[in-house]
């Protein structure tokens, strides 16, 4: 695969032009790495991103202690990317990237798409739109309520053919069932017994009724895939609200902590500033009393030395 088809599979750069992805795809740079040699490690300055050629690669949390195994995030193999984000800030990375196996990295510095951006408004404009779009969407997340009953929501949705399949599902799976399919089967043998019918309607092997039977299962089998596969899809959205919860209440935490940490430096530097006054007046109020005696003994000391004088 060419690599401005590779540069078109990630969500920055879908919106840009073909040619804006020939000349992106002209500035990376092939990088050959070992099996267990290290990409870049956390805590490292950031500056490119990669895109994987060939191989794997393998994003982790370093371990804090040799006992301690590494906390694995994702494995990532042909066509996945990393470390986009180094492309516009200059943080350290947060995890660490390692080469599983024998890998081809296709890297993109950061000076190579600022080169570009300001030789192609187009490239800019749209590299900005799609970073627009998902700011808005996450603020669209985090402002609407994330809280909700998806169970309720989802089952109000249903037209009458699932809601039936749903019920279809759930007698199959009871006692119910299986007693109704018992009592039905002893009834039916019996009420089609030669003692009880001169005539039976179905006599023994009870050929109808296994054509019931048949007909029974190759209806309830469709209807509980169909069940099984809402309630995936149930799940998949109880998933997605869990998420949206979780990342709402990690950016309300974040913000608390942010706030708490304004306002104890801000209480650090007013009890600072009070403990400098509370000093200050202190050492005011000591300054009086070490020159008080002497102010009281300049008079008897004037008073000796002119009666020294009289006396000569």
């Amino acid at each position: 695969m060419r690599h401005a088809d590779l540069l078109a599979q990630i969500p920055l750069f879908e919106g840009l032009s073909d040619e804006d992805r020939e000349e992106l795809a002209g500035r990376m740079t092939e990088r050959h790495y070992e099996q267990g040699k290290t990409v870049f490690a956390k805590g490292e300055r950031g500056f490119s991103m990669y895109v994987v050629l060939a191989g794997r690669v393998q994003v982790f949390l370093p371990s804090e202690s040799p006992e301690t195994p590494r906390v694995v995030l994702k494995d990532m193999g042909f066509g996945e990317y990393f470390g986009e984000l180094s492309l516009f800030d200059d943080k350290p990375r947060s995890a660490s990237v390692e080469a599983t196996v024998d890998a081809t990295l296709l890297e993109l510095t950061r000076d190579d798409l600022s080169d570009h951006l300001t030789k192609s408004k187009n490239a800019a404009i749209a590299i900005l739109s799609d970073m627009a779009a998902r700011l808005r969407e996450t603020n669209e997340l985090l402002g609407q309520r994330a809280a909700k009953d998806v169970v309720k929501e989802f089952e109000g949705n249903l037209t009458w053919g699932q809601r039936l399949a749903d019920k279809v599902a759930e007698l199959n799976g009871s006692w119910a069932f299986i007693l109704f399919l018992l009592f039905l089967s002893l009834g039916w043998a019996f009420f089609n017994s030669p003692s009880f019918a001169g005539k039976p309607f179905d006599e023994y092997p009870f050929q109808f009724y296994n054509l019931f039977l048949a007909i029974l299962v190759a209806l309830q089998g469709p209807l509980i895939v169909m069940s099984q596969n809402r309630q995936t899809l149930k799940d998949r959205k109880q998933a997605e609200t869990d998420f949206r919860v979780n990342l709402k209440n990690e950016v309300g935490i974040e913000n608390l902590m942010r706030d708490l940490s304004v306002f104890r430096s801000e209480t650090l530097k007013r009890l600072d500033y009070l403990e400098r006054l509370a000093r200050t007046d202190r050492m005011r109020a000591e300054l009086p009393n070490k020159n008080a005696p002497q102010q009281t003994g300049a008079p008897w000391a004037d008073a000796n030395e002119s009666r020294s004088r009289s006396a000569k």
